[in-house]
């Protein structure tokens, strides 16, 4: 029985004495870590309303495949669809160039084309570049 107490009264000793050699992470790993997060962060923030723009624009483009007419528009009448549902969903970064039209037939060919350009920190710039392509014949 002595035995027995005298084992748990060791592993007591030795699970003390790892406790006090575990000091958990240095403050130079906890420093690159936080500049790490912070660094994804930044990127998440300054790139994000580029992709949701992005999302928005390609919904717009998308919702006109339903607009009854359509194979008898002209370019110039789908551009000014496109830009009226734009301008709804308050996309006013995008270029009228971006976007082109062409009529093959009963099919309107949509290009949507663009760059995102932002400032991440001093002189460090992100270009995101989108390239969208669709094919309506509409109803």
């Amino acid at each position: 029985m002595a035995l027995k107490s005298r084992g748990i009264s060791n592993m007591k000793r030795n699970s003390l004495s790892s406790m006090h050699r575990q000091s958990g992470a240095s403050a130079l790993v906890i420093l690159i870590m936080v500049l790490f997060f912070g660094g994804l962060l930044t990127l998440a923030l300054k790139l994000g309303p580029a992709y949701l723009d992005d999302k928005t624009i390609s919904e717009a483009v998308e919702s006109i495949r339903d607009t009854e007419g359509l194979s008898r528009m002209g370019p110039a009448q789908i551009r000014s669809l496109i830009n009226k549902r734009l301008i709804v969903n308050n996309v006013r970064s995008l270029e009228a160039e971006a976007i082109t039209v062409e009529k093959q037939g009963d099919v309107a060919v949509i290009k949507v084309e663009y760059d995102y350009r932002t400032n991440l920190f001093s002189n460090v710039d992100a270009i995101v570049h989108f390239k969208h392509e669709y094919e309506m014949s509409g109803q």
